[in-house]
């Protein structure tokens, strides 16, 4: 699965105008990241966004709502992730490449904060629009 989402992030970079591309990292199971011909970033198996759709779709399981929302939501909040992970993987490489003295601070607060933020989001609407757990609360209250 790293190695799809490395090659979805060089596609989308090659897109988005930058000249970049992936190659398999013969030291560690990881993918290179290359840009303008400097390796930047090492895409590993945390990067590729599996762990955090898992908890995601736990998490509306879990405090379910009908089968159709559940499925519904759940694939687009999947598919939200993933493509939210494969532009914060380019910009965090791009930042890199530009301020490499930042990082540190970028790889461990500012860019997990965008992909846990985006799944807390998601699970906050889920809650309040379409679990039973409010509907139930709300019909208790009344």
């Amino acid at each position: 699965m790293t190695k799809v989402v490395a090659e979805h992030v060089q596609k989308m970079s090659n897109l988005l105008g930058y000249d970049a591309y992936v190659e398999q990292n013969t030291n560690e199971l990881s993918m290179k990241y290359v840009l303008n011909g400097q390796y930047v970033s090492r895409i590993i198996e945390g990067c590729n966004s599996v762990s955090i759709i898992i908890l995601f779709l736990a998490f509306i399981i879990a405090f379910s709502g009908g089968l159709k929302d559940t499925v519904i939501f759940g694939l687009f909040g999947a598919a939200l992730i993933y493509l939210v992970n494969l532009f914060r993987i380019i910009a965090l490489s791009i930042l890199y490449y530009k301020f490499p003295e930042y990082q540190e601070i970028l790889h461990n607060l500012v860019f997990p904060a965008i992909i846990y933020g985006l799944t807390f989001i998601l699970w906050i609407t889920w809650v309040k629009y379409f679990s039973h757990i409010n509907k139930n609360a709300i019909a208790k209250k009344s």
